[in-house]
């Protein structure tokens, strides 16, 4: 590793990178030797000239993202264990191979050790997205790599970065298939089938980070007035529908997840009149519905991606948590998420107090849900666990 360029920290600036967090932040770096790009490998080095990690070269705030803590060649057979070990854990969680569920997350950042990757696989296709530009600058191992450890699984890879990557970088990816043909755009999860649309959806197609909320969601639907808004494609509807509910309203502000949520309830449930679905504003749609449900689903996008609009998500969240508090009827459940990373789990908590206490009823909290075990999280990147949840009951 000694011909990589070398980034050498400031006096006392080591300490995360000793306590294994996979970020170096530019401020810690006192100097960097040898020529490098954004994307490089770099060897990351104390004040006393002591090895500490290899990792991605990137241009902004976070300067290394760290892939591995020791000395070691960072070659394609490095990659296919790493694909391996990931690979593995989604084997032992009995999702990898699973006819129930052939739909889930394969790499998930930092918490499988490849900070800037992420790939979710959908019945025999890998949408892979890069983060990084030192991701990218390796797809072509990736690929290779996620041929020899999925063999006959792997269908096809879809690389759907042109969007995730940093535009400065003037990289011009192109979202497109990169190997093989999708057998089929249906997955299966937990026996449900939905339809994903891994080239014009969001993220890589489908909220797979969800499932296991999805389960729980179904076991209290019974006999229950259904309102699922920010449907996106109707993950929590067709659950519900599962579940029992008596009547599943699906609202989203877009018509296109809309006519998605329609043909996935349709695959599941075909004909059935229980379910009906609207394209419209959440806030306004809320407003209007005094005692009509009576259990919810708040699923928004991320209100804030960075740090400095950290309040005002948390009062848009305030808001929108009051209004469907004061809306639902007597005993009420109402299942509310945040997938905003810098929204920790504490902050979003006292957000849910300040709106029950707004809407002025009372409220208990009865499970309080994180992402599925295939989105694993870093012990030492608590920025990982994005996804948080509670399950409310509003008396």
């Amino acid at each position: 590793m000694s011909n990589l360029p070398i980034v050498i920290l400031k006096s006392g600036k080591d300490q995360s990178v000793r306590r294994f967090h996979p970020w170096v932040f530019s401020g810690a770096i006192k100097k960097i030797k040898g020529n490098v790009a954004e994307g490089d490998l770099v060897a990351v080095y104390d004040n006393k000239d002591e090895f500490l990690a290899t990792g991605h070269y990137q241009i902004g705030s976070i300067a290394v993202r760290i892939i591995t803590f020791d000395n070691e060649d960072i070659d394609a057979g490095f990659w296919k264990k790493k694909i391996e070990t990931a690979y593995n854990l989604r084997k032992e969680l009995g999702l990898a191979g699973s006819e129930h569920t052939n739909a889930y997350r394969l790499a998930g950042a930092e918490g499988d050790g490849m900070p800037g990757l992420i790939i979710d696989f959908y019945n025999g296709t890998a949408v892979v997205q890069m983060h990084s530009v030192g991701m990218y600058l390796i797809r072509d191992i990736l690929v290779e790599a996620l041929k020899d450890v999925l063999g006959n699984e792997l269908k096809a890879i879809y690389n759907k970065s042109e969007g995730s990557l940093p535009y400065k970088a003037n990289l011009n990816p192109v979202n497109d298939y990169v190997w093989g043909t999708p057998p089929s755009k249906i997955a299966t999860e937990n026996g449900l089938k939905f339809q994903v649309d891994w080239e014009k959806g969001q993220k890589t197609g489908f909220f797979i980070d969800q499932r296991e909320n999805r389960a729980l969601l179904e076991k209290y639907a019974k006999n229950k007035d259904v309102l699922n808004m920010f449907c996106y494609t109707g993950g929590f509807s067709f659950y519900a529908m599962r579940g029992g509910a008596k009547t599943v309203h699906s609202v989203d502000s877009s018509e296109r997840a809309i006519s998605i949520t329609d043909k996935n309830v349709e695959l599941n449930f075909p004909g059935d009149n229980r379910h009906k679905s609207f394209a419209m504003d959440a806030f306004k749609y809320l407003e209007n519905v005094k005692d009509k449900y009576d259990l919810i689903i708040l699923d928004p996008p991320a209100f804030a991606k960075h740090q400095n609009v950290v309040h005002n998500a948390l009062q848009g969240y305030k808001r929108l948590n009051s209004i469907a508090i004061e809306q639902i009827k007597p005993g009420g459940i109402i299942f509310t998420f945040s997938c905003s990373q810098v929204v920790n789990k504490d902050m979003f908590r006292k957000m849910a107090f300040s709106a029950a206490a707004k809407a002025g009823r009372q409220v208990r909290i009865l499970h309080q849900m994180t992402q599925p075990a295939d989105h694993p999280i870093n012990i030492y990147h608590p920025e990982g666990e994005y996804l948080k949840g509670l399950v409310l009951q509003v008396l």
